[in-house]
Protein backbone atom coordinates (compact mmCIF):
# COMPACT_ATOMS: atom_id res chain seq x y z
CA UNK A 1 0.00 0.00 0.00
CA UNK A 2 2.85 2.49 1.19
CA UNK A 3 4.82 1.60 -2.31
CA UNK A 4 1.29 2.86 -4.26
CA UNK A 5 1.24 6.43 -1.87
CA UNK A 6 4.99 6.64 -2.70
CA UNK A 7 4.41 5.89 -6.84
CA UNK A 8 1.66 8.67 -6.75
CA UNK A 9 3.81 11.12 -4.92
CA UNK A 10 6.56 10.36 -6.96
CA UNK A 11 3.90 10.60 -10.45
CA UNK A 12 2.60 14.05 -9.00
CA UNK A 13 5.80 15.58 -8.51
CA UNK A 14 7.44 14.49 -11.64
CA UNK A 15 4.48 15.86 -13.89
CA UNK A 16 4.76 19.18 -11.62
CA UNK A 17 8.09 20.18 -12.33
CA UNK A 18 7.57 18.50 -15.91
CA UNK A 19 4.66 21.38 -16.88
CA UNK A 20 6.71 23.89 -15.34
CA UNK A 21 8.80 23.89 -18.91
CA UNK A 22 5.80 25.90 -20.72
CA UNK A 23 5.97 27.86 -17.93
CA UNK A 24 7.14 31.33 -18.65
CA UNK A 25 9.08 31.72 -15.60
CA UNK A 26 12.80 30.66 -15.57
CA UNK A 27 13.86 30.46 -12.52
CA UNK A 28 11.45 27.46 -11.82
CA UNK A 29 12.88 25.65 -14.06
CA UNK A 30 15.94 25.19 -11.91
CA UNK A 31 13.72 24.37 -8.71
CA UNK A 32 14.80 21.25 -6.50
CA UNK A 33 12.29 19.82 -4.28
CA UNK A 34 13.21 21.30 -1.03
CA UNK A 35 13.49 24.75 -2.31
CA UNK A 36 9.82 24.71 -3.74
CA UNK A 37 8.98 23.72 -0.36
CA UNK A 38 11.35 26.72 1.39
CA UNK A 39 9.24 28.57 -1.10
CA UNK A 40 5.87 27.40 0.27
CA UNK A 41 6.62 27.99 3.78
CA UNK A 42 7.39 31.53 3.09
CA UNK A 43 4.55 32.06 0.62
CA UNK A 44 2.44 30.37 3.56
CA UNK A 45 4.27 32.56 6.71
CA UNK A 46 5.63 35.37 5.18
CA UNK A 47 8.24 37.32 7.43
CA UNK A 48 8.79 33.98 8.90
CA UNK A 49 12.43 33.81 10.07
CA UNK A 50 15.13 30.68 9.20
CA UNK A 51 14.72 29.24 12.58
CA UNK A 52 11.29 28.88 12.36
CA UNK A 53 11.70 27.14 9.15
CA UNK A 54 13.91 24.74 10.93
CA UNK A 55 11.87 24.02 13.80
CA UNK A 56 9.30 23.82 11.40
CA UNK A 57 10.76 21.53 8.28
CA UNK A 58 13.25 19.27 11.04
CA UNK A 59 15.72 20.01 8.56
CA UNK A 60 19.30 21.06 9.74
CA UNK A 61 20.69 24.59 10.06
CA UNK A 62 23.72 24.70 7.79
CA UNK A 63 21.14 23.00 4.96
CA UNK A 64 18.33 25.54 5.79
CA UNK A 65 20.86 28.31 5.18
CA UNK A 66 22.17 26.98 2.25
CA UNK A 67 18.87 26.62 1.01
CA UNK A 68 18.08 30.40 1.92
CA UNK A 69 21.22 31.92 0.77
CA UNK A 70 21.08 29.73 -3.22
CA UNK A 71 17.21 31.16 -2.94
CA UNK A 72 18.21 34.81 -2.17
CA UNK A 73 21.25 34.62 -4.77
CA UNK A 74 18.83 33.75 -7.50
CA UNK A 75 16.58 36.94 -6.06
CA UNK A 76 13.29 34.65 -5.23
CA UNK A 77 13.50 35.45 -1.12
CA UNK A 78 13.92 38.80 0.31
CA UNK A 79 15.03 39.70 3.47
CA UNK A 80 14.71 42.51 6.11
CA UNK A 81 16.09 42.81 9.31
CA UNK A 82 14.08 42.53 12.27
CA UNK A 83 13.08 45.74 14.17
CA UNK A 84 12.22 44.30 17.55
CA UNK A 85 15.43 41.70 17.19
CA UNK A 86 18.02 43.22 15.03
CA UNK A 87 20.10 40.02 14.96
CA UNK A 88 17.00 38.18 13.50
CA UNK A 89 15.88 38.73 9.62
CA UNK A 90 12.89 38.02 8.58
CA UNK A 91 12.56 36.56 5.23
CA UNK A 92 9.06 36.57 2.50
CA UNK A 93 9.12 35.75 -1.22
CA UNK A 94 10.20 38.47 -3.62
CA UNK A 95 7.85 39.49 -6.91
CA UNK A 96 10.03 36.77 -8.67
CA UNK A 97 9.53 34.07 -6.09
CA UNK A 98 5.52 35.02 -5.96
CA UNK A 99 5.85 34.17 -9.73
CA UNK A 100 7.64 30.98 -9.11
CA UNK A 101 5.59 29.25 -6.45
CA UNK A 102 2.32 30.62 -8.09
CA UNK A 103 3.31 28.63 -11.07
CA UNK A 104 4.28 25.46 -9.42
CA UNK A 105 1.07 26.00 -7.39
CA UNK A 106 -0.79 26.24 -10.70
CA UNK A 107 0.88 22.85 -12.52
CA UNK A 108 -0.12 21.40 -9.23
CA UNK A 109 -3.70 22.11 -9.36
CA UNK A 110 -3.82 20.81 -13.17
CA UNK A 111 -1.86 17.87 -12.08
CA UNK A 112 -4.15 17.35 -8.56
CA UNK A 113 -7.41 17.79 -11.10
CA UNK A 114 -5.67 14.89 -13.43
CA UNK A 115 -5.57 12.23 -10.29
CA UNK A 116 -8.71 12.41 -9.36
CA UNK A 117 -10.25 12.54 -12.65
CA UNK A 118 -13.25 10.03 -12.48
CA UNK A 119 -13.61 10.29 -8.80
CA UNK A 120 -16.80 11.67 -6.85
CA UNK A 121 -16.30 14.22 -4.31
CA UNK A 122 -17.54 11.94 -1.66
CA UNK A 123 -15.11 9.64 -3.08
CA UNK A 124 -12.00 12.39 -2.46
CA UNK A 125 -13.44 12.89 0.98
CA UNK A 126 -13.47 9.53 2.12
CA UNK A 127 -9.67 9.06 0.56
CA UNK A 128 -8.64 12.05 2.42
CA UNK A 129 -10.20 11.21 5.38
CA UNK A 130 -8.44 7.88 5.38
CA UNK A 131 -5.10 9.20 4.19
CA UNK A 132 -5.33 11.43 7.31
CA UNK A 133 -6.67 8.36 9.87
CA UNK A 134 -3.15 6.34 8.56
CA UNK A 135 -0.72 9.62 9.12
CA UNK A 136 -2.65 10.14 12.70
CA UNK A 137 -1.68 6.40 13.21
CA UNK A 138 1.56 7.10 12.81
CA UNK A 139 2.08 10.17 14.22
CA UNK A 140 0.88 8.87 17.41
CA UNK A 141 2.98 6.03 17.21
CA UNK A 142 6.16 7.68 16.75
CA UNK A 143 5.10 10.49 19.14
CA UNK A 144 5.87 12.96 16.36
CA UNK A 145 4.68 16.53 16.18
CA UNK A 146 2.15 17.07 13.09
CA UNK A 147 4.56 16.34 9.60
CA UNK A 148 6.15 19.80 8.06
CA UNK A 149 4.04 20.97 5.14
Amino acid sequence: MFDAVHNVMHLYRSMQLRGLRDTPCEAAHELTHMEYKVLGFFARHPGASQRELVAHSGRDKAQVARLIKGLRDRHLLDAQVDESDRRSTRLRLSPLGHQVIDSLQGMGAQVSNLAVQGMSGAECTQLLALLMRIKGNLEAEAGAAPAAD
